[in-house]
């Protein structure tokens, strides 16, 4: 080999080595850049007490207002199926919150469920780092956009995470608060787990979710759209459709108690 040939070469092994490790290199920015809006949204889940009104609307033109309190949440018809609800339902409805609000039991169930889910998506949000393999995609001055897709090195702990860990799609990151602003994906094949009995969900399923700074460090989710085929077992809400906003929040105030959160749903829906 002649000395001009061997030295392109060696050029040549140079520019691979250097190109394999920029893409390394790149590779593990963005996935710092998720495990710091992971590590921020964890933060703030631990140290944010707030709780709020707002209106919900759904698919179909449904409407309620919702108010949190920290001994639970109620909610009250506003519109079903595009027109005003009927004063049958709202009479339903009272019965139901009065029974709520005097039975320890059912507070206690609502309280356990929403336990449930906070711990199952504190894990998935703890796995979110590995589960892909991460790329920038664009910058602005206020976000970063990355794009995600199955990492063929990440082993599932379990089934939640399985179905997690076969979608691909973009993640948008606010760039001064490291805050999650939305995540969006599909699977990218079917997942079945124990034979089809245990969940059978489809390729091509979407979901959408869109979150918003509400107050100074105070964020919440402001839309949630969820169109996954199949069923799951193990799962609350995933093999649902599910079409949601969340719009006029209005922070409730420390100590409410669910008596006063009547108050405040009949206020907002005179």
């Amino acid at each position: 080999m002649g000395l001009r040939i061997k030295l392109w070469a060696a050029a040549l092994g140079v520019a691979l080595c250097a190109s394999a490790l920029g893409a390394q290199a790149r590779a593990q920015d963005a996935k710092a850049i998720v495990q710091q809006a992971v590590s921020a949204e964890l933060a703030a889940d631990r140290d944010d007490h707030s709780h709020w009104r707002y209106l919900r609307q759904e698919a179909g033109g449904n409407s309620f207002i919702v108010v949190e309190t920290e001994h639970g949440t109620i909610g009250r018809p506003v519109e079903e199926n595009g027109r005003p609800a009927s004063a049958a339902t709202l009479a339903a409805n009272d019965a139901h919150i009065q029974k709520f609000i005097h039975d320890p039991a059912l507070q206690q169930k609502q309280q356990q469920n929403g336990t449930h889910d906070d711990k199952s998506a504190t894990e998935l949000l703890n796995l979110m780092p590995q589960a892909f393999a991460w790329k920038v995609e664009s910058e602005t001055p206020e976000t970063t956009t990355l794009h995600f897709e199955p990492d063929p090195n990440f082993h599932p702990p379990d089934m939640e995470a399985r179905v997690m860990g076969n979608m691909a799609g973009t993640l948008i990151v606010d760039r001064a608060q490291h805050r999650i602003r939305s995540f969006r994906g599909s699977l990218q094949s079917d997942v079945t787990v124990g034979f089809g009995f245990l969940a059978r969900l489809k390729q091509g399923g979407t979901f959408d979710i869109e979150r918003r700074q509400l107050a100074p460090g105070l964020w919440e989710i402001t839309e949630t759209h969820v169109h996954i085929a199949g069923h799951a077992l193990f799962f609350k809400t995933i093999g649902q459709q599910e079409d949601e906003e969340k719009t006029e929040f209005k922070l409730v105030p420390p100590g409410t108690t669910l008596e006063q959160a009547v108050v405040l749903l009949k206020e907002a829906t005179k």
